[in-house]
């Protein structure tokens, strides 16, 4: 018997709970920014950031402490905007080896909630072009860089 659509999307990781872009791209020696939206009821749990093409494998890089201020380790840095319900990472400094799976998050009791995200990080002297993604019914732009 085949489950029907709704429960399975339901028992993927942070579906319908928690949504990022399905990719970003950055220029080497850059930054990348990732918004990730979540539904209301997760403001005070603790959101983490982690890489690994895997979910059960994922080592997390940065997470909140529960609250809005942002927390910073090493190059990346993450920060909850609670009141509107999304969180923000910056990675810095981006290197081509950064090119990876990453997965945003919320910890809860039992399995933690997660989105995956493809940063891929093009070499210097790459033209990035402007995409547009939806986010929560808005629309989200990168911006289109260059560098030598």
């Amino acid at each position: 018997m085949q489950l029907p659509l709704v429960l399975l999307l339901l028992s993927l990781p942070g579906c319908l709970s928690i949504q990022g872009p399905e990719s970003v791209r950055g220029l080497e020696g850059g930054s990348v920014t990732v918004r990730c939206d979540y539904k209301p009821r997760w403001e005070t749990y603790r959101k983490w950031w982690c890489r690994g093409a895997y979910w059960e494998l994922c080592r997390t890089l940065v997470r909140t402490t529960g609250s809005q201020l942002e927390v910073k380790r090493d190059r990346v840095s993450i920060g909850d905007n609670q009141s509107h319900h999304f969180l923000t990472v910056t990675m810095e400094k981006v290197r081509q080896n950064d090119t990876d799976t990453y997965w945003c998050g919320i910890s809860k009791t039992g399995r933690d909630l997660g989105a995956p995200i493809r940063v891929t990080i093009e070499p210097e002297g790459t033209l990035l072009t402007t995409a547009c993604y939806p986010t929560n019914g808005h629309a989200g732009v990168s911006s289109v860089s260059y560098s030598r």
